[in-house]
């Protein structure tokens, strides 16, 4: 069959559009808080295996808190990331990674970076904040946040890091009554996702995916934000796998066993 002149030329366009929309991405969670030695650098392996499009961390890269020794952990760990090959990768500031001037200039070194940016990938939009030296987004991240997804309206589906989990009691009991969920829902945003606490969890509130993303490294036991009374079914190494296709995505967690003793007690 064949088609000629602007009716081919639209067919093709549509044709190479959807293709272009449909690619995975990976997550990797928090290497610190109590990293346990070889499990990042297991997790790292097995996601370069299926070569994503892309791979996005949730911060605490390195265990940070001295800025003497700053320079030197992140020295230790950007060969770790060679291991991706040229699969583009993006971090995300948490707090082991910034918490002094002097280390927030060495992230945007680091990084190539500020520590809120944002970015398109075939039609998808990721948005980075930054609440490594907050418990919550504070009035500069969310007006950051509020410009970035305005100006980026046309772009599905949208998707928002950061590493504090601070919206967890609210997505859990079902309350919509904060500032980050207004923005994101009157913005369409699809999922917002963090790390911090060291096991897997989800919620839905209005359509909109509230992820924490578990560890990829940092010790099962070292885990914050947890609320009173959860099960921790989602305690175990490994990292989260995006399947966008069109303005639509899932995400599903892959767990990565750890090599034998490399922590006590693991179990799943």
């Amino acid at each position: 069959m064949k088609f000629h002149g602007m009716r081919a030329a639209a067919l093709l366009s549509t044709f190479f559009v959807c293709r272009a929309a449909t690619f995975d991405f990976a997550i990797l969670g928090d290497r610190t808080g109590g990293a346990v030695p070889g499990v990042y650098e297991q997790v790292i392996r097995a996601i370069a295996v299926h070569h994503p499009s892309f791979v996005i961390n949730v911060g605490d890269t390195i265990q940070g808190f001295d800025d003497v020794t700053t320079s030197d952990e992140w020295a230790a760990v950007k060969p770790l990331w060679k291991t991706f090959g040229d699969i583009p990768f993006y971090l995300v500031p948490g707090n082991h990674d910034i918490w002094s001037p002097a280390s927030l200039k060495l992230w945007r070194l680091v990084t190539g970076h500020h520590p809120q940016y944002s970015f398109d990938f075939r039609g998808a939009h990721i948005t980075i904040l930054d609440n490594s030296r907050t418990s919550d987004l504070d009035e500069d991240q969310l007006a950051f946040l509020q410009s970035d997804l305005a100006s980026h309206a046309a772009q599905h589906p949208k998707f928002v890091f950061f590493h504090r989990p601070f919206w967890i009691i609210n997505a859990k009991v079902q309350n919509p009554d904060f500032a980050l969920h207004r923005v994101a829902k009157q913005h369409g945003v699809d999922f917002v996702i963090c790390g911090h606490g060291h096991f897997f969890d989800r919620s839905s509130l209005d359509g909109i995916e509230y992820v924490m993303v578990g560890s990829s490294g940092g010790s099962l036991d070292h885990g914050a934000g947890r609320p009173t009374g959860t099960q921790l079914t989602g305690s175990y190494f490994g990292y989260g796998w995006v399947h966008v296709d069109g303005a639509k995505a899932t995400l599903e967690f892959r767990e990565v066993p750890a090599q034998r003793g490399a922590q006590s007690g693991l179990g799943k």
